[in-house]
């Protein structure tokens, strides 16, 4: 009887609103964000007839903006009658962020990433990133996303990468340590019809350079290796979360799809796809249970640079820095997030969880999913800060302990949650 009341209330409200003209649209609350930004970016427009669903949908859009921690709307009446004054309310991010990602594990290794974002460049949302890396050797990264250049459903991205690390290859003899360069430069297209569903396409330009540094030696693979590839890649992303804060419901998956070709036989062209569903649910005033599962398949290449690892900071937390490598990936990350401490600004929080994972070794079949060689099981625990009022302002510290075969332990940093 009370659904039947309230869906006669919305259908009256709704026909008495159709009636009604918006004679103007005004933003409050923000200090840092644009307000012609802001306006150009809601879809509601004065002279339009007035209508809830379109603005619950801008409310909706706008809290999903790196500049935006909540937003909100009013209705007022205006001079002339049924004509109204719509109001977007915003609660603004602060939004220049430093980051970083420490790793280590039990065999002393120790790797980290800090770097320096601007998410509201020019109060229009626009993002400007640097980093410098350390894992083994020096790496450095910068990028550019203008996502609502062109319209605001429109825009481009740009990123720069030297990276270089000292990568494991796994060979018939044993295990050989690489050094490995990849520069690379990356232009993408981005498309945003909605609210819910993000579309990003491009390429990128890149050189992989390996040099042998010890360990075993195969006459079939070399110890020098440079090469130029081109990759073509596609993501789409939906996003089906409601947003409170810094509590998160419901659904999200992460398509990306690559085709690389390269100029040497000695590592020939393949295909990379993985999908990440996530999966969101508040459990109570202060849990929050999050869940995450990545299905990946590439190539089948009989090589010892296959395109998924196993790592620290991507996967398997405690696990090591790119311990193995495959052509095919099933990993699940789960984990229980709950509030100890929470002021107007400030919350901590706690966390339990289980990463685990498989991979098919490079030339394999999906049998190797179930080699107890391949598998790893690592539950763990961890703490939270969290500042309500910065963007993406998560500081993570997580300690995972392996229960499979030859297993390690170790603690993971990081800002923002790991999924």
């Amino acid at each position: 009887m009370h659904k039947a009341w309230f869906f006669i209330f919305f259908v009256v409200v709704e026909f008495s609103w159709s009636q009604s003209i918006v004679s103007e649209i005004r933003v409050q609350g923000n200090k840092r964000t644009n307000t012609g930004f802001v306006e150009d970016f809601v879809s509601l427009r004065e002279g339009d007839v007035l209508d809830s669903i379109v603005i619950a949908k801008d409310v909706a859009r706008l809290i999903r903006l790196p500049s935006v921690s909540h937003a909100y709307f009013e209705v007022n009446e205006g001079q002339i009658e049924d004509e109204f004054v719509v109001v977007y309310g915003i609660e603004e991010n602060f939004t220049l962020i430093p980051f970083a990602n420490v790793y280590t594990s039990n065999n002393d290794e120790f790797a980290f990433r800090i770097g320096l974002q601007e998410f509201n460049f020019l109060g229009r949302n626009i993002t400007l990133g640097a980093f410098y890396q350390y894992d083994v050797f020096h790496s450095v990264g910068l990028s550019a996303r203008v996502p609502y250049l062109f319209s605001n459903k429109l825009g481009v991205a740009f990123n720069y990468q030297d990276l270089t690390t000292q990568e494991p290859v796994f060979l018939e003899s044993g295990e050989a340590d690489y050094r490995y360069n990849n520069e690379s430069y990356e232009f993408l297209l981005l498309y945003e019809p909605n609210f819910k569903h993000r579309f990003e396409t491009g390429l990128n330009f890149f050189t992989e350079d390996y040099q042998y540094l010890e360990g075993a030696t195969d006459v079939n693979v070399p110890q020098e290796l440079v090469v130029s590839k081109l990759l073509y890649k596609l993501l789409y992303k939906y996003d089906g979360l409601t947003y409170y804060y810094y509590f998160l419901d419901g659904f999200r998956s992460d398509l990306n799809l690559q085709y690389v070709r390269s100029s040497s036989n000695a590592l020939p062209d393949f295909w990379i796809g993985f999908n990440d569903f996530s999966y969101f649910k508040r459990v109570g005033n202060k849990g929050n249970w999050a869940t995450r599962l990545r299905l990946g398949l590439a190539s089948n290449i009989d090589t010892p640079f296959a395109p998924f690892a196993v790592d620290n900071n991507l996967n398997i937390r405690g696990v090591g820095n790119t311990i193995d490598r495959g052509t095919a990936a099933i990993v699940l990350n789960s984990e229980f997030r709950y509030s100890l401490i929470e002021k107007d600004w400030f919350v901590l929080q706690s966390n339990i969880f289980v990463d685990g994972g498989s991979w098919r070794n490079p030339g394999g079949d999906l049998g190797d999913f179930g080699d107890s060689q391949n598998l790893r099981v690592y539950p763990g625990f961890g703490l939270r800060f969290i500042h309500k009022q910065i963007f993406n302002a998560v500081f993570r510290i997580d300690y995972g302990i392996g229960v499979t075969d030859n297993s390690t332990s170790g603690i993971v940093f990081g800002i923002g949650q790991y999924f």
